[in-house]
């Protein structure tokens, strides 16, 4: 009997160790699990904070690049005004000084020349026309066609737009000399500028609900035209 108790205490002890062993591992299969479900848990939220902050940089650049595509086609202040109000107030400036230009003999030379010159040859000069008008302070308003229209003395006022403006003009004129004497020496055709300013009052403001344009009225804006159409070609000339 005594033989028999001690067997019977070993199975016990031996069952007792199985059935520890079982929870043990129930234990650790459990802390796996856990330990995956967090590791999992964390890869799910850094992919989802990485998606998040991509998305969010992409929208911030979109953001970005709309505001710069709206300030390439109104003045900075217009362009506040109409992202805050949703709409922009017409202004009348008591003094401004309007600045056109258009290439002589254009409807002829875009008959000689491939689509592809036609548009480098504008893009070549209109470039260079903007950089002239950010260097003296010149709002861009508008191109049509070949010809360029630029304004001084808004949105901002100022009392310099007439020396501004004329400066600019000069500058224009300079740069479409040099241009001629190259293409003349490579052979190629090339622009003769007009240009004519003006300065008096004008009104401005945005127009239509669609590509918005900037617009300008008064007689100041029709001189300048007029000024091309009976101006004989400029000469160079010093001041």
């Amino acid at each position: 009997m005594i033989f028999n108790f001690e067997i019977e205490k070993k199975e016990g002890k031996i069952k007792l160790l199985t059935k520890d062993k079982k929870i043990q591992e129930e234990v650790i299969h459990r802390q796996k699990i856990i330990k995956n479900s967090f590791i999992i848990g964390f890869a799910i939220v850094i992919i989802f904070a990485g998606v998040f902050f991509k998305q969010r940089n992409k929208i911030k650049k979109e953001k970005h690049r709309s505001e710069e595509l709206l300030l390439n086609i109104l003045p900075e202040e217009t362009a506040e005004e109409l992202k805050n109000t949703g709409q922009a107030k017409a202004k009348s400036f008591e003094s401004v000084t309007v600045l056109f230009t258009d290439f002589k003999d254009f409807t002829k030379l875009s008959e000689v020349l491939t689509p592809n010159q036609l548009v480098n040859e504008i893009n070549e000069c209109f470039s260079a026309f903007d950089k002239i008008m950010t260097k003296y302070g010149i709002e861009k308003i508008k191109t049509i066609g070949d010809s360029y229209m630029a304004a001084g003395g808004l949105p901002s006022s100022n009392q310099t737009h007439p020396q501004d403006v004329v400066r600019a003009a000069l500058e224009i004129r300079d740069f479409m000399w040099d241009l001629k004497s190259k293409k003349e020496v490579a052979g190629e055709l090339f622009f003769r500028i007009r240009i004519g300013v003006h300065t008096g009052p004008v009104v401005a403001g945005i127009v239509g609900i669609k590509k918005f344009a900037t617009l300008s009225n008064g007689i100041e804006i029709n001189n300048p035209k007029y000024f091309l159409q009976t101006q004989k070609q400029l000469k160079k000339f010093k001041l």
